[in-house]
């Protein structure tokens, strides 16, 4: 786009000339003062807000500094669209860039988020990234990233205007995760009897429904329960008709997301050299490796031949309606918080070995019932997914409306 198609008082800049990288460092967090970090796990896709982060007191290496106001951007796999604005300080992941405006009458910091959500920064941003396995962008060709700055009048109308669409965006943004929340209490008392909680107790033969037995999960699956493991060979990104599943294509609502970093193996190492970490349909997947712990998904029906790696386990069910019942007992609060109670932490990651996933407890009902408990088990998922259908309508509206005023970019 040429100076004279702008509109009146638009003129084009480079990313460079008006935004800054920070590169204020702490090389010993802890003993500053610092109570928060950030990875890039904790930054969600679309999402300008930082809703989740990690304790320093529980060990980190990021020395990276980031303050409130400040704009964070995810500089690997940046398809992923991670850009989020503190609003409190800490350390972050040296994966993720802190930006800031230079001149704050040049270009107001509360419009940097926005332009770093248009599709032309991320178009640029991956198309300046290296990297077959895990691509990065570096701040040199994002510094090249040309866009139409408004005058400072419009800067102001449009940060209103945007602001006000992703505060709707944010409004259900909490609807979800209050729905999240009922379906967490849900499966309390879905695989219990009311008056027991897992805030309070494990999984005990006192809590269990009459009719209802104990079990070991390695009781119910037709097929050891195993982990993954990485070929020799590697894994790419070129489609060879083999999936390779990695944590970041778990979910935690069962859903399987291979749209994340699509990997892939070969034939042979598909049916040689990691032979036992063959997945099917139907089977159910859990992370083992995290944080964050506690993602479960549902390999879906024509999902082709595919392959986990040593951070997933396998659990392998006689039927459809055992999968969903396992996947969503994986899920609750049962299940999490007894193998969270027995992981171990080893350099801030939190690791589950086969044995726990092998022994873990789980309360299971008679036959003639199992179909019953689904039913209620999928009501209570259906719930949410309505919920973020609409969001996900919301979310279409709040980008068209980027789109729309800061399009021409």
């Amino acid at each position: 786009m040429t100076e004279k198609s702008l509109k009146p008082g638009w003129h084009r800049v480079k990313f460079g000339d008006v935004v800054r990288l920070t590169k204020a460092r702490c090389a010993d967090p802890l003993a500053d003062g610092v109570e928060r970090y950030v990875g890039l796990e904790h930054l969600e896709p679309g999402d300008l807000r930082i809703r989740s982060w990690g304790n320093v007191a529980d060990g980190v290496t990021f020395t990276s500094v980031f303050r409130p106001g400040q704009v964070l951007f995810g500089k690997r796999r940046a398809y992923q669209r991670k850009v989020a604005v503190a609003d409190f300080s800490g350390v972050c992941s040296g994966d993720i860039y802190v930006m800031e405006t230079k001149d704050t009458q040049v270009l107001m910091p509360e419009l940097l988020p926005f332009i770093c959500q248009t599709d032309a920064f991320f178009d640029h941003a991956v198309g300046t990234s290296a990297g077959s396995l895990s691509p990065r962008t570096n701040w040199t060709s994002l510094a090249d990233f040309e866009f139409a700055l408004p005058p400072m009048n419009e800067q102001v109308r449009l940060i209103e205007l945007l602001s006000a669409a992703l505060e709707s965006a944010d409004t259900y943004k909490s609807a979800v995760k209050s729905a999240q929340k009922m379906l967490r209490s849900s499966l309390v008392s879905i695989f219990a009897l009311d008056g027991h909680s897992p805030a309070t107790s494990e999984i005990c033969h006192a809590a269990l429904r009459p009719g209802w037995r104990l079990v070991s999960a390695s009781e119910l699956c037709i097929a050891p329960i195993t982990k993954g493991a990485t070929p020799p060979g590697g894994t790419g990104s070129m489609d060879t008709g083999i999936p390779f599943l990695k944590v970041y294509n778990l979910t935690f609502d069962g859903e399987l997301d291979f749209t994340i970093d699509p990997t892939f193996i070969s034939d042979e190492a598909h049916t040689s050299e990691v032979r036992r970490s063959q997945i099917a349909a139907g089977d159910v997947l859990m992370n083992i490796v995290g944080p964050p712990l506690g993602k479960v998904s549902i390999v879906p029906p024509g999902f082709p031949s595919a392959n986990i790696n040593q951070a997933i386990a396998r659990f392998r069910m006689p039927e459809n309606s055992a999968a969903t019942f396992m996947a969503a007992y994986l899920l609750s609060d049962w299940a999490q918080r007894w193998l969270s109670a027995r992981s171990k932490k080893t350099s801030g990651q939190k690791n589950l070995t086969l044995e726990l996933c092998q022994t873990l407890p789980v309360p299971f009902p008679p036959d003639d019932c199992l179909g019953d408990v689904v039913s209620s088990i999928e009501a209570a998922f259906e719930s949410v997914r309505l919920v973020e259908a609409r969001k996900l309508q919301v979310d279409g509206v709040y980008k068209a409306i980027i789109m729309k005023v800061l399009g021409n970019v």
